[in-house]
């Protein structure tokens, strides 16, 4: 079968692939934007997390084509079984996502009800109770669902084989990822989630064309190009990158971090994400997402939208109407230059309901460098430059781009509604 991608032309899925894709849960998402608001200030901005799925499998069979051309398997099937559950997991690697992808996701049940027995129990002990993310649905989709029985009907591998590459914290009792002496789940982790990842290569050229916006324009092909993988003493393998393409890299890193910060971050989205807070937080809300996997399968933003049509709410109607609070100030730096508890203040004295939001960017897990950060397995950098020995480093240190962009950057905003613009300026610029 073949599917055609504005970006990445012909994409071809063989019979198993097929399958999938035409399972209820992998069609759902066709049913999902991927930017959630972001279609009001960026109208191009409706594509969705079908096709962003399709282009994600389709970078993944790239990608790992590219890094193991220096052949390390000696044996036709296993590379075919490893090459065919990372594009299986880039297929299936949103599967969880809510209504309007991230903007509902505050209002998820906690972990615990969902009853996801795939994760390592010792892993997850410390957020049971904490809201679940639109990853553990994905694992519960993989795990739970009847999608499990057909991954496991055309290949040699589960919906849990899948769902270990998407988590770190699943829990395996085989050995499947283990060949000739190595372990391949890590590098082929790497490829589905890291600082160098086909989701993020395809969704930043992706939300870029369809946005409008051009941060997000990446040499995808060079950096494609240049990925190998690396083993260490212990025999795990990891994701590596010559360092010609670390340039490259710096560029996708700015790109990912300006995306977040004009894009994502735009003012207009992030009101309505605030006012569906407000409706989630207040007596009229009767929606409720489900715990058990499969009455999951029906939410998509279709349904959403038809709930907020019946709520009998201002925040919902706001909504629905596309009728926003308006931003009456906005302050960009770090987190002492964005303070507006001074602002909130004097609207609250002045007796003016108003709606604030805080947007961080940070340019990476890698970006608080001598502090602590997110335990990320490392990728490594191979300098094969004239007059160089083929040194391996980590990332990290072989480029600058993290050391730059140490300092997260905070955007504050304060919106009131429409007839309340006037005097509320009037009240924040009283001195």
């Amino acid at each position: 079968m073949e599917v055609r991608d504005p970006l990445h032309g012909a994409i071809q899925l063989d019979e198993g692939e097929v399958a999938i894709v035409d399972h209820p849960f992998v069609q759902r998402l066709r049913g999902i934007k991927q930017m959630g608001f972001s279609e009001l200030p960026f109208p191009g901005a409706v594509h969705t997390r079908y096709a962003h799925s399709l282009g994600a499998m389709e970078l993944a069979g790239r990608a790992f084509d590219k890094v193991f051309r220096r052949d390390p398997f000696g044996d036709a099937a296993a590379r075919t079984r490893f090459r065919d559950v990372v594009r299986v997991a880039a297929l299936c690697h949103d599967l969880g996502h809510a209504p309007f992808s991230h903007c509902t996701e505050f209002a998820m049940p906690p972990l615990r009800g969902l009853g996801v027995s795939a994760y390592d129990p010792a892993a997850v002990a410390s957020r049971l109770d904490r809201t679940a993310s639109h990853e553990d649905y994905t694992i519960g989709v993989l795990t739970k669902s009847t999608l499990d029985a057909t991954i496991s009907a055309h290949f040699p591998f589960g919906g849990r084989h899948v769902a270990a590459l998407v988590s770190s914290e699943v829990k395996l009792d085989d050995d499947f990822f283990h060949h000739a002496g190595r372990d391949y789940r890590r590098v082929l982790s790497q490829l589905i989630s890291s600082e160098l990842d086909v989701d993020r290569l395809d969704y930043l050229v992706r939300d870029s064309y369809f946005s409008g916006a051009r941060y997000g324009e990446i040499d995808v092909d060079w950096l494609l190009s240049n990925l190998e993988w690396h083993e260490d003493a212990q025999g795990n393998v990891s994701l590596m990158l010559d360092q010609r393409a670390v340039y490259a890299f710096d560029d996708f890193m700015i790109s990912r971090y300006h995306m977040f910060m004009s894009v994502y971050f735009h003012h207009k989205s992030v009101v309505f994400e605030e006012m569906l807070k407000r409706h989630f937080a207040g007596p009229a809300r009767t929606w409720e997402f489900p715990s058990e996997i499969e009455a999951y399968l029906p939410l998509d933003d279709v349904a959403m939208h038809s709930y907020l049509r019946k709520a009998d709410d201002d925040w919902a109607r706001r909504i629905v109407q596309r009728r926003p609070y308006r931003r009456v100030i906005e302050r960009h730096g770090n987190e002492r230059e964005v303070d507006l508890t001074d602002a909130r203040h004097r609207l609250d004295a002045a007796g003016i309901d108003h709606l604030a939001a805080g947007s961080t960017g940070k340019l990476s897990r890698y970006s608080a460098m001598g502090k602590k950060r997110e335990k990320a397995p490392r990728i490594w950098v191979i300098d094969r430059s004239p007059g160089s020995r083929g040194d391996i480093t980590p990332l990290e240190d072989a480029t600058r781009i993290f050391a730059r962009y140490q300092e997260a950057r905070h955007i504050t905003r304060l919106y009131v509604n429409e007839a309340d613009v006037a005097h509320a300026r009037d009240v924040l610029d009283a001195r």
